[in-house]
């Protein structure tokens, strides 16, 4: 059971920021060519970073406020 959860993916949402992801995934574009990934990387939820998918903290100059939580 260690060994499932160390290779299982999780995506975090951050509360207003970027979507942190880590673990073992391929990130393609609508094409499916892959983007180069490391183990932990951040996507861009607020729509404004420059170097998107991933995020460049463009999110603290536009003051994105989200805080999503899950139903349980």
């Amino acid at each position: 059971m260690c060994e499932e959860k160390a290779n299982k993916v999780q995506l975090k949402v951050r509360d207003n920021g970027s979507i942190l992801v880590t673990g073992d995934v391929e990130l393609v574009d609508a094409e499916g060519n892959p983007f180069t990934t490391k183990q932990k990387f951040s996507l861009c939820r607020c729509g404004a970073s420059k170097n998107k998918p991933f995020c460049d903290g463009s999110h603290k100059e536009i003051d994105f406020q989200d805080q999503i939580r899950a139903k349980l």
